[in-house]
């Protein structure tokens, strides 16, 4: 089965049908999906401007994580759980939006960055909990802080590709085609 099959396949399920028809339902999950972007972002943003050593100088690095994380965590398992609903209200829709996709190799750049942090110069926070962030943190803070940038922007793009992208409204040229999944 084709991946292009599987999400005309998974479109066509009562589940999917009935999120994407309903009235309210997709709204609430859109709001809530907004809300815990903002919850997730506003976090990781107090803690990379902390790992660049722009703010809270005076507190531990190892102390700010460890208090934000809960928050951080919460707001991140509530919008990937909000933002799956949304696909699978519209998966094929959304698969064939360059968009969404740029958006979610974007978000997978951005976990690296997080793995590459925490196994890379976090594992000698000892050393500098207090000083001022090595070269590292700093780096690390700031491409995060360029992918939130990124992530934000390209969310707010996914709905306009209809406008500008649709594999509904040939002719596209083979690369835009390829970008966005159409047939």
């Amino acid at each position: 089965m084709s991946v292009i099959r599987f999400f005309e396949w998974l479109a066509a399920t009562p589940g999917s049908i009935a999120l994407h028809e309903s009235r309210y339902l997709y709204l609430i999950i859109l709001t809530i999906h907004v809300l815990t972007l903002c919850l997730f972002v506003g976090m990781a943003v107090i803690v990379d401007l902390r790992m660049m050593g722009l703010t809270m100088q005076t507190v531990r690095v190892t102390e700010v994580i460890t208090r934000l994380l809960p928050w951080t965590a919460a707001g991140c398992i509530a919008m990937i759980t909000s933002g799956a609903l949304l696909f699978y209200a519209a998966p094929l829709l959304r698969y064939q939006n360059i968009f969404f996709r740029a958006k979610m190799v974007a978000l997978v750049l951005a976990g690296l960055n997080v793995w590459m942090f925490h196994n890379g110069v976090y594992r000698s926070v000892a050393m500098w909990d207090l000083g001022p962030p090595p070269r590292g943190a700093k780096i690390a803070g700031a491409v995060a802080l360029a992918f939130w940038i990124v992530l934000i922007t390209l969310g707010r793009m996914i709905p306009y590709q209809v406008y500008w992208l649709n594999c509904d409204t040939p002719p596209r040229s083979a690369i835009v085609n390829l970008l966005a999944g159409c047939k």
